[in-house]
């Protein structure tokens, strides 16, 4: 036999590759394993106090009626399993009705004078503690604070320089801290960011890479930039680990092109063009990707509530089924088309899921041959369902004939030990 590469060959490509090793081992590293939640609320940052993901859900369940009556929005939505869904969402709205909480000091609290703003970063600061402390606080929770802009830079600083100085001033940061930096439009804008992280961490003696924090994208700049790159993928790397997430601005980007209001919407052709770019460019960082949201709300009469919540769930739908597995919701009736779509979208497939993953551990032929990739979406898949609690362990071994730290170790692509 001829040895036509030898040890020196290997060498010599280990050289050649030694920076595409590097470059895939830092930027693009694979999910971390977090629970990423399914859905961002938001609230002026004056109107929070610790009891009110409870009065959500409550409210929420009150309108729907109950289980009973959730069953029968499910069927009305055609979504199988109506009343298997009415008990489990339910049950998530009585039990976590909001899993992430962003208390708004951008546009969804205005403009007010200083001092008004500062009480109410440093009531908003107290009020987290106090909720992290009654154990009542959403699994994230955090702040948005003004844009990096020239008209608003100063105030968004202080609102965030006040708010974490508050928070630690008052015990340790909630694990589940969330800070959102709106309206970027460039890279420096998150470098501006990490600035401030670093120094917040430095003057607080707090771990390095501790403050981590959500750019929004709301402005085509960030999509596509004047020289004809993406920035939006730029800035990842450039946020120097801290980036958590994307969140795309339905409004004010579709503005940005001039769409007018009564077309803007998070299934626009330019909305799905951003969302498409934005997952590109987060796609094995580990960054997490959210979609934005809809100002038709399902209150008022009981037609036009039923009529939104048809919308509602079949936006939801339509972003699951893209592989963007979060969005916003601004108002509590939301919570039930949120949790009805979405428990919908991880027990739909579930049955083919679970048995296609436990042919692929156990070996067991079937008429599909999964690969290592494959079974690790499946398994994803599964996993998703179990954090936002659309799926019971007792459903995983029983379909999949495994134990929840398996999945998640085959979800991860990570050995199980």
């Amino acid at each position: 036999m001829s040895n036509t590469f030898d040890e020196s060959t290997l060498a010599s490509i280990e050289a050649k590759l030694a920076a595409t090793d590097r470059l895939l081992e830092n930027s693009y590293p694979g999910e971390t394993g977090a629970r990423q939640p399914i859905h961002t609320v938001y609230v002026p940052g004056d109107k929070y106090n610790a009891d009110l993901p409870a009065a959500w859900g409550a409210n929420a369940l009150a309108t729907a009626g109950n289980a009973v009556g959730l069953a029968k929005l499910a069927a009305k939505l055609n979504l199988a399993e109506p009343d298997r869904l009415g008990e489990l969402v339910a049950a998530k709205l009585a039990s976590e009705p909001i899993e992430d909480l962003r208390l708004d000091f951008e546009d969804g609290y205005g403009n007010r004078t200083d001092a008004e703003e500062d009480a109410a970063v440093l009531a908003a600061a107290d009020s987290v503690t106090a909720a992290v402390a009654a154990g009542k606080a959403p699994a994230c929770i955090g702040i948005r604070f003004k844009c990096f802009e020239a008209p608003t830079r100063g105030r968004g600083i202080r609102t965030l320089d006040l708010f974490l100085s508050r928070l630690l001033a008052n015990g340790p940061l909630p694990e589940g801290l969330r800070l959102t930096l709106p309206k970027v439009t460039t890279v420096a804008q998150v470098e501006a960011m990490v600035h401030l992280a670093e120094q917040v961490e430095r003057v607080h003696g707090l771990e390095a890479g501790r403050i981590r924090f959500e750019v929004q994208v709301e402005t085509p700049q960030v999509i596509l930039a004047a020289n004809g790159t993406h920035p939006v993928a730029q800035l990842i790397a450039s946020g120097k680990g801290r980036v958590s997430s994307l969140h795309y601005g339905t409004y004010d980007y579709s503005a940005s092109l001039g769409v007018a209001a009564g077309y803007q919407s998070m299934e626009h052709p330019v909305a799905d063009f951003a969302k498409d770019v934005m997952q590109v460019a987060v796609a094995g960082t580990g960054v997490e990707l959210s979609d934005g949201s809809t100002n038709i709300i399902p209150a008022g009469d009981p037609e036009n509530i039923a009529a939104v919540w048809e919308l509602h769930a079949r936006l939801v739908s339509r972003h699951l089924a893209r592989g963007i597995y979060q969005g916003w919701d601004m108002h509590e009736n939301q919570l039930v088309t949120r949790y009805l779509a979405t428990f919908a979208f991880f027990r739909e497939g579930l049955q083919a899921a679970g048995t296609r993953l436990r042919n692929y551990v156990h070996q067991i032929n079937s008429a599909i041959m999964d690969e290592p990739a494959t079974a690790c979406a499946l398994a994803r898949y599964i996993h998703r369902g179990v954090a936002c609690g659309a799926v019971t362990a007792d459903e995983v071994t029983e379909l999949a004939q495994i134990t929840l730290p398996e999945l998640e170790a085959i979800a991860l692509n990570r050995s199980h030990a």
